[in-house]
């Protein structure tokens, strides 16, 4: 079996074949260099040098890959994932450049997922060779996050559900030297009232659960600052009572992509060794349908003492996200970060390829943006306005959990989630898709981190020793 990290070797001056990057300004003048035959063979890919474009050209008893890029001297993320997905299995070599950020499409073009179907017709690996030895471990790591988040969210939700995900906890936690406690059963209803409530019509072996990890860098430096990563992980939605329709519940195991993003981050920011008190906290439950699940306009306490009027039990997320983040601002956090599959308003707003993002700060708004940019993985940042608060006002309880009107729906959630938070810390909402509906180079159909590499290098640039 290949591993991940042995896509990317040292570059000793082994044997190679050789990749050469183009542009669509600089082809012709690429293309006068090439035998007739040659020219022919691109000219039969239709091969023009465009950013994207993939050629490969007869050399002799093999071959050799063409790549057309923007920039040959500053390589984007996914600028060669193209050609690693076409190229045939062997070792490779860039004659007039260095991969640099693109590595990690390299690397996650070879994603498949595999666990129910092996891929009978999957080209073997293809090695690529890089003289820039220091920087390829943690772009690496990056992808193998990005892919951990792919396998966890591609698994169907009888495969992944809570007690699946404390597992991903457990291992967490060993590979790390953390701590983990699992909070459930009475202890569950008591401490964390709406987890409990959206949980409890689940099957036993669905049992909702509250998972927090805790690890400290410098062998528990207690002036450290306190990073606390939440994740939504509703396992599968049903909408409860307000049952979804079949259409809307079929990609319902998506629903603990926010889980997973926070388990993706938790583990880049341990493999870094950043300078934090790391708190990851993930409310684990199904949201079933049975004679004790909760119902339309029950009224809900909270860890926080906020009653809750209940106007639609498909709007689940956001209430144990509260009692999560509850709990998390007990830290008395430097900053949260959330990752949830919340809303949908999101998705119209935006599309599938940007995660919505909401911040108390405009500074830390921007840094992520900022870092986003830099990484391919930009989210956009969505508005809390004060003026849509009273779409959450109830006549029986101190809030409701879903409004009346269509109105800003990713903002209102958004607004509910920080009547949770504590007052003055810095905290960032990512209501973000988890899912890519169509295939692009290095970034498969099927579970994907949005906003996960953004939040890393933000982190990462926040708390470096």
């Amino acid at each position: 079996m290949t591993h991940f990290k042995d896509l990317i070797q040292p570059d000793r001056g082994q044997d190679a074949t050789a990749i050469h990057l183009t542009t669509k300004s600089t082809f012709d003048e690429f293309a006068r260099t090439l035998s007739a035959g040659q020219r022919a063979a691109l000219d039969a890919q239709k091969f023009d040098g465009a950013a994207g474009s993939v050629g490969i050209v007869p050399d002799g008893d093999g071959v050799f890959g063409v790549g057309g890029v923007a920039n040959p001297e500053n390589l984007s993320t996914y600028c060669l994932a193209a050609l690693s997905a076409r190229l045939p299995e062997g070792t490779y070599r860039l004659t007039d450049a260095q991969p640099g950020m693109a590595v990690f499409g390299w690397v996650t073009a070879h994603y498949k997922f595999t666990r129910y179907k092996e891929d009978d017709a999957a080209t073997g690996p293809r090695v690529l060779l890089s003289q820039q030895v220091g920087r390829m471990p943690a772009l690496i790591a990056e992808a193998e996050a990005e892919m951990l988040v792919r396998d966890l969210v591609n698994t169907p939700a009888e495969d992944m559900g809570p007690a699946a995900l404390e597992n991903e906890f457990e291992k967490l936690a060993k590979a790390h030297g953390a701590t983990l406690s699992v909070t459930k059963g009475d202890a569950l209803e008591q401490e964390y009232p709406m987890v409990h409530a959206v949980g409890r019509a689940a099957a036993r072996h669905h049992a909702p659960r509250i998972l927090h990890l805790e690890w400290s860098a410098k062998d528990g430096a207690k002036d450290a600052p306190v990073l606390a990563i939440v994740g939504k992980g509703v396992c599968f939605d049903s909408g409860g009572l307000d049952i979804k329709p079949a259409a809307g519940m079929r990609l319902m195991k998506k629903d603990m992509g926010g889980a997973a993003h926070a388990i993706a981050l938790a583990g880049l920011i341990m493999e870094s060794g950043l300078n934090v008190r790391l708190h990851l906290i993930v409310p684990a439950v199904e949201n079933a349908i049975a004679g004790s699940a909760f119902r339309p306009g029950d009224v809900l306490n909270s860890r926080k003492g906020i009653s809750v009027e209940i106007h639609n039990t498909d709007a689940e997320g956001r209430l144990i996200l509260g009692d999560a983040l509850t709990r998390a601002s007990e830290e008395e956090p430097d900053l949260i970060i959330d990752f949830a599959t919340l809303t949908g308003a999101a998705r119209i707003a935006l599309g599938p390829d940007y995660a919505a993002m909401m911040a108390r700060r405009d500074e830390t708004a921007q840094a992520l943006i900022d870092a986003g940019k830099a990484n391919d993985d930009e989210p956009w940042r969505l508005p809390l306005p004060e003026a849509y608060r009273e779409y959450l006002k109830s006549d029986i309880a101190d809030i409701v959990n879903a409004q009346s009107n269509p109105y800003a729906g990713a903002s209102v959630a958004g607004l509910f989630l920080d009547k949770f938070v504590g007052d003055g810390i810095d905290w960032v909402h990512f209501d973000t898709f988890a899912w890519r509906p169509y295939p692009k180079p290095g970034r498969s159909k099927g579970g994907t981190a949005y906003g996960l590499r953004a939040a890393f290098h933000m982190v990462k640039a926040r708390y470096s020793a």
